[in-house]
């Protein structure tokens, strides 16, 4: 049966790279293709695909995956742009992702009432993360003022990194296993960490990994075969040594990614391409597991509070936050209202998702339904939408160039 799957595999990647270019200007295509392939032919589906993927293998390709992702779109980022926009980022982060998790709390607690406060809160916080992969199709789109896509590039590539303390106090508190009079030391305390180590590892690592390549491409010791790889592995070494000594490796990535494109401004654009396309085929691979074996039971599980919810958690609980957080800005109605639609949930909600599975909390099955079908929804409702919102937003927007304050 491996056999089997590696052969459906193998061709479906290469039949969706054939066409990759034409199917990115489609409304259908990218992680909602891979889900509904996913789903067509596993278990719930045709039954060809047998593979297995329990809750450790399907954290780690989408912890691999997202750390490729976030690297990569770091590395592309304008700097210049974004040191002058900076404005949009820090108000998402800093006041429309609390704002986020506390309408998510809100909800979780009048939908869910046998689910505890902190279990509500750990799902809130899950869900709270924007994906960078399935915002690919915006944050790359000209037709997007700069600002805006730079903006929720940085948003996307910062907020998981912030939320991984978060959700780490609130299972904590779930589970018992912290005192519940004394989660501010806690959150401090684990913010500081996850932050500051990620953020040592992912600058000085990238630093004296990106010093040793240039100079080993000055004096031609790379050969051409080689030349695609240092970049994915300084983007993995900076993910796994933040996570080895106890930082977030999301942070690492994201910061290093910044670092690189801006050490490496000549080089960036061929060393990045292989990056991209691995992270593009693990993508691929992430969201075909998510679909073959976690969707089809979702679905048999649906209940009308969990659609609420995954309904309320990609609009209201998303659109309200951002639309009241950009509030002097200078962005207009429609980009407020843009910005708050983009915020697709995917691979870190995944990741953050199998790590409170992992915990056994008594609200698991809610919990892990609620997220599975949040997910879903997103990667259908932002698939459908990206391209031909986007489009509409650059023709109509008469202020595409003009900076928010």
């Amino acid at each position: 049966m491996h056999y089997v799957d590696l052969s459906i595999l193998a061709l479906f990647v290469f039949l969706y790279g054939i066409v990759s270019g034409r199917a990115d200007r489609t409304p259908i295509n990218g992680a909602l293709v891979y889900t509904l392939f996913g789903l067509a032919f596993g278990a719930w589906g045709l039954g060809l695909l047998h593979f297995e993927v329990d809750s450790g293998n399907l954290r780690t390709i989408a912890e691999l995956t997202l750390a490729l992702v976030l690297f990569s779109d770091a590395a592309k980022s304008d700097l210049k742009v974004l040191r002058h926009t900076i404005a949009v980022p820090q108000r998402l982060l800093l006041i429309g992702l609390p704002l986020t998790i506390a309408l998510g709390i809100l909800s979780g607690v009048f939908l869910f009432p046998h689910l505890s406060f902190f279990e509500a809160a750990v799902l809130a916080t899950i869900l709270a993360p924007t994906d960078a992969a399935l915002g690919k199709a915006v944050v790359s789109n000209p037709a997007v003022p700069s600002y805006i896509r730079q903006g929720l590039n940085a948003e996307s590539g910062l907020n998981d990194g912030i939320c991984v303390p978060i959700l780490l106090v609130f299972l904590a508190l779930a589970t018992g296993e912290a005192a519940a009079e004394a989660p501010g030391a806690l959150a401090l305390k684990l913010v500081l960490e996850e932050l500051g180590i990620g953020l040592l590892v992912g600058i000085g690592l990238t630093a004296a990994l990106t010093s040793l390549l240039r100079a080993a491409i000055r004096r031609g010791w790379i050969l051409d075969t080689w030349q695609q790889l240092p970049v994915i592995t300084m983007a993995l070494g900076c993910f796994g040594t933040a996570q080895w000594v106890g930082g977030s490796g999301f942070i690492a990535a994201f910061s290093g990614g910044l670092l690189f494109g801006w050490l490496a401004r000549a080089e960036k654009h061929d060393l990045l391409m292989a990056a991209e396309g691995t992270g593009d085929v693990l993508a691929l691979l992430t969201w075909v597991a998510f679909g073959a074996g976690v969707v089809g039971k979702a679905l048999a599980q649906l209940s009308w509070e969990v659609v609420l919810y995954a309904l309320l958690s990609l609009t209201v609980i998303r659109m309200l936050p951002v639309y009241l957080c950009l509030t002097g800005t200078g962005s207009s109605v429609r980009e407020k209202l843009f910005m708050g639609w983009f915020g697709p949930r995917g691979l870190a909600s995944i990741v953050f998702g199998v790590m409170v599975l992992d915990q056994s909390l008594p609200g698991n099955d809610t919990l892990t339904l609620t997220v599975c079908v949040t997910i879903l929804l997103s990667v259908i409702a932002h698939g459908i939408t990206a391209n031909s919102f986007a489009t509409r937003l650059g023709r109509d927007d008469a202020r595409s160039d003009k900076a928010p304050r």
